[in-house]
């Protein structure tokens, strides 16, 4: 934090938790608002864990204070959209030039193959929150990336280029299903 005069006080107690969660909390009411209006039945999957430990102050007051990971989870969001499965990954980067693999682990983009090969339409959803800029990168552009660089990173340029720009709106907020339905067309 800068203060006048030039004084800048560092803040040490920085913390990561819920980073992404003004993409996941678009995601989540625009798939309320598919659920809502018939348009696709799309959730949020929650973490697999295995409770280690509750601290019951009352009956309705438990609070979970001890718990891990029990496998690792695959990707955010499942559905069922036009017959078809969907599965995606939902990123958000303060980078405006890239996006880090870092970001998606190995099991999640074997997951995304898995979908793909079994019919199903598996992608990420990056958000560049710097430029305002969201993208769909379908997991076959995604696998090409990945099979034709070394980079840990993927360019802006490349999402410009092979992916899908999702403009915002009120209504739904994140209309992946609109470049879905150009997916299905045949018509990208």
């Amino acid at each position: 934090m800068k203060y006048p005069c030039g004084i800048v006080k560092q803040n040490k107690n920085v913390i990561y938790a819920n980073r992404g969660m003004g993409l996941e909390e678009d995601i989540n009411i625009t798939n309320k608002y598919y659920r809502d209006y018939n348009i696709a039945i799309v959730y949020k999957k929650p973490t697999p864990i295995i409770v280690n430990k509750v601290d019951y102050k009352s009956r309705n007051d438990a609070v979970i204070t001890e718990a891990h990971y029990r496998i690792p989870s695959t990707t955010d969001y499942n559905g069922v959209y036009k017959g078809k499965y969907i599965d995606f990954e939902a990123k958000e980067t303060k980078n405006s030039k890239s996006f880090s693999l870092n970001n998606i682990h190995k099991h999640q983009i074997e997951h995304l193959k898995q979908i793909t090969k079994q019919g199903g339409i598996g992608f990420i959803i990056v958000r560049f929150t710097t430029i305002n800029e969201t993208y769909l990168l379908t997991y076959d552009k995604l696998e090409t990336f990945l099979n034709n660089n070394e980079r840990k990173t993927i360019p802006l340029s490349y999402f410009k280029e092979h992916g899908y720009l999702i403009k915002d709106k009120f209504n739904p907020r994140v209309d992946y299903i609109s470049i879905i339905n150009l997916i299905l067309e045949g018509l990208v």
